[in-house]
């Protein structure tokens, strides 16, 4: 049976199907899967949701457990080498925690949004808002969660209010330490954040 060949001029009017965006998710060890696999950690379960039909995106999980946003700082030349089309930054929990200035967090953040933004002009910033327990203060709770929606305004980043929605404090949702999602925990973030970034792979 004879095999037909298409001609060339034919072949290039074939569409193609575009490449998956990169999603890099840079964080702590939320972004981590801390306690679980990687498989079971969001940034993997937020893969699956997005490719259920069709692959459209590839992530990459960036997160390192214990990271603070001087950390994550220090390390980003290294991360940022390759393409990336959504950056999702997930770090300042750790500045809270340890009850760090909020100044030099925000300035550290910023300092790692700049930097992204030079090497990839055309990429798209994803803020995750994150929040500290009530015993580091009022003051210092409150200026600690306006840090991220006013960084997200600031870039013209989208943001995720709070990563940890309906997780954080639910013993039910998170391992005994009480701060990290279990798997049930990171499948609702999983949820939550897939939601933000969907509308962006469209774009």
């Amino acid at each position: 049976m004879a095999i037909k060949v298409l001609p060339i001029f034919l072949l290039l009017l074939i569409p193609l199907d575009p490449a998956p965006k990169v999603i890099l998710f840079y964080g702590d060890s939320l972004t981590a899967g801390y306690g679980l696999s990687t498989e079971e950690a969001f940034p993997a379960l937020v893969e699956k949701k997005l490719n259920k039909t069709t692959k459209v995106a590839r992530v990459v999980n960036a997160g390192l457990s214990g990271e603070t946003s001087a950390g994550g700082l220090t390390r980003l030349d290294w991360v940022i080498r390759q393409h990336i089309d959504i950056f999702v930054l997930e770090l300042g929990a750790n500045d809270g925690l340890r009850g760090l200035p909020l100044e030099q967090t925000e300035k550290n953040l910023q300092q790692i949004i700049d930097k992204v933004k030079t090497k990839y002009p055309r990429v798209k910033i994803v803020v995750a808002g994150m929040m500290v327990p009530p015993n580091m203060g009022p003051e210092y709770t409150t200026k600690f969660r306006k840090i991220f929606p006013e960084l997200a305004k600031r870039n013209n980043a989208t943001l995720i209010p709070f990563l940890l929605q309906d997780v954080a404090g639910n013993e039910k949702l998170n391992l005994g330490d009480g701060i990290h999602p279990n798997p049930e925990g990171h499948k609702i973030v999983a949820e939550n954040v897939s939601k933000v970034i969907e509308p962006l792979l469209a774009n």
